[in-house]
């Protein structure tokens, strides 16, 4: 199993950006998936958390700037972000909790991370 995500870039302070987070291979369920990022100079936080029922929770400083979404068909989950700022360069990463196969244990997954660079 593996976690592509994908759609980081370069943008103006006020613009948006939408990522894109996928897992491929052969897996059984994904329960939550989330995403985080890490800043320069930063320890790595949480962004954004979304349950297989579809309910989110947000770090307050995300709440109503950015919007984490589920595909279950696709095993994807996306993070809309609005009104960026400098603040929110970092490295995005997302990461889920799989089930590789029936009755197997569940197991954290990791992204490779995409760049979100936010200019002033």
């Amino acid at each position: 199993v593996q976690l592509q995500a994908s759609g980081g870039g370069l943008v103006q302070a006020g613009g948006s950006l939408r990522l894109s987070c996928v897992a491929s291979g052969s897996l059984f369920s994904i329960d939550v998936m989330r995403w985080f990022r890490q800043g320069p100079g930063k320890q790595r936080e949480l962004v954004a958390t979304i349950l297989e029922s579809g309910t989110t929770a947000y770090v307050n400083s995300m709440k109503g700037r950015f919007t984490i979404s589920r595909d279950s068909a696709k095993n994807t989950v996306y993070l809309q972000m609005d009104s960026l700022t400098p603040d929110d360069t970092a490295v995005y990463y997302c990461n889920a909790d799989i089930t590789e196969e029936k009755g197997g244990v569940e197991k954290a997954y990791w992204g490779q991370g995409t760049q979100v660079t936010v200019s002033s």
